[in-house]
């Protein structure tokens, strides 16, 4: 991802800076789990010294690595000559216990499981700040007055609070989902060459797990099997999907022929470079985009979960690639949203007219309900309603002047309603007489 397109926070989880960090907090508290158990030669106090005198310098290791090609080999010598650099000379150098028993993925997998939590509680942040906001603002357009569409044509009344409401629940589900995802993917593995223990005890994996906060792999290979990741990446990709169907939703409102809604406009901004009239959704486009990235990269998760025998290292490269995009276009996404739809600017106004723009055709179904209560048969009842639509339709279509749907109705001598009846039935409020509970039920929905 582009450098301005990057939280502070997110990125540096997946920073070169936070990996080596991670990396030296595991392999310290191997040192020190080593020590408690008592089984091989370090000291409490050997321990300890590493504790106080390991550290790395991220330069120094790139140098290392460029004449080694192994990152984990580079760092534990960068970080060994730190350890020893003030043992006296003649002294045992305290760097022999560091990585004892270990190999490569029991340091770079453990690290990338305690990464990606860090990087799942920052979006299950986001997910629920939007959640939140989209609640309040359901609350605040439960009574704003707009059309319903179904395959992009317009269907009943509704109000606008409600597509608020829908936002909010899906939100709550992907929240969910992320906290479980987090869950599954805290895991930790010092498991040696193929998983046995050969070289390491339990024990050690054990004590590094809970000082990290991660539970231990019941049976990793070399490497903790890329299922938890990929579960992870699907969770990512329905989250992203989540916010583009919220983006998409104002792309459309926001068309010039709708014009129900639009993204905030800044001070300043301008819309295009050729048309100084232009209000382009240039922000929730973004996000429909990003959104593409974040959907493709769950395959990449998918891919890697069929490694060859115990380990290789064809998901190693993608998913450093993969996993971190994905995390930071997400999170760029949540940003773009919060801003978006705490601003969401509403045009109740186009709302009505474009409830009213098919002159009464959004009642028919009310219509049929109430002619076949007066004891037609339905197959009358809908052939008089489609009858009269269809004509009201045409005259809609080109434009024409023209009676509305209740005009003909009360024209229609097989039409079976008398006016009473019609006022009620062409009331938009007439089809929202239990709005309420959805409102009630997203009350008690909570993000916390």
């Amino acid at each position: 991802m582009i450098d301005r397109y990057t939280r502070p926070e997110m990125g540096h989880i997946f920073s070169l800076e936070n990996k080596y960090a991670i990396w030296q907090e595991i392999e310290v508290l191997a040192c020190e789990a080593h020590a408690e158990m008592g089984k091989i030669g370090i000291t409490r106090e050997e321990a300890q010294w590493i504790r106080d005198h390991a550290t790395f310098d991220r330069a120094e290791v790139d140098e290392i690595e460029a004449v080694t090609n192994h990152d984990v080999i580079a760092f534990l010598t960068n970080m060994g000559q730190y350890i020893d650099a003030d043992v006296p000379e003649g002294d045992p150098k305290p760097s022999r216990w560091v990585h004892y028993g270990m190999t490569s993925s029991d340091l770079g997998d453990t690290a990338l499981c305690y990464q990606l939590t860090q990087a799942t509680d920052i979006i299950i942040e986001d997910c629920r700040k939007l959640g939140e906001i989209c609640k309040r603002r359901a609350f605040e357009e439960r009574d704003t007055l707009c059309v319903g569409r179904t395959h992009g044509i317009h269907a009943e009344p509704m109000t606008f609070g409600m597509k608020f409401g829908s936002w909010a629940w899906e939100l709550y589900r992907d929240l969910e989902r992320l906290r479980d995802a987090r869950r599954q993917v805290a895991v930790g593995a010092i498991s040696g060459a193929v998983g046995t223990y050969s070289s390491i005890d339990p024990f050690i994996e054990s004590y590094v797990c809970e000082h990290m906060g991660l539970d231990s792999d019941p049976l990793s290979t070399q490497v903790i099997s890329r299922d938890h990741h990929a579960y992870l990446a699907s969770v990512l990709a329905t989250t992203a999907a989540s916010c583009e169907r919220i983006a998409q939703e104002v792309r459309a409102y926001q068309k010039t022929d709708t014009l129900e809604a639009e993204e905030p406009f800044r001070r300043g901004q301008k819309g295009s470079s050729a048309m100084p009239h232009k209000r382009n959704p240039i922000t929730v486009e973004k996000v429909c985009g990003l959104a593409r990235c974040v959907k493709a990269n769950a395959q990449v998760a998918y891919d890697n979960v069929a490694l060859w025998h115990e380990r290789d290292i064809s998901h190693s490269s993608n998913e450093r690639v993969a996993l971190a995009d994905s995390f930071i276009a997400l999170d760029h996404m949540f940003q773009c949203l919060n801003r978006i739809i705490d601003g969401l600017v509403l045009y109740p106004r186009s709302m009505e007219a474009n409830l009213n723009r098919t002159r009464g055709l959004i009642y028919s179904s009310k219509v049929l309900l109430a002619l076949v209560d007066t004891g037609i048969t339905r197959e009358a009842a809908y052939a008089i309603v489609q009858r009269n639509s269809m004509q009201v339709w045409d005259d809609v279509q080109q434009a024409r002047a023209g009676k509305t749907l209740r005009e003909r109705l009360e024209d229609d001598p097989d039409c079976t309603l008398s006016s009473k009846q019609l006022d009620a039935i062409f009331d938009p409020w007439s089809f929202l007489g239990r709005i309420n509970i959805v409102f009630d039920r997203l009350e008690e929905l909570s993000f916390e």
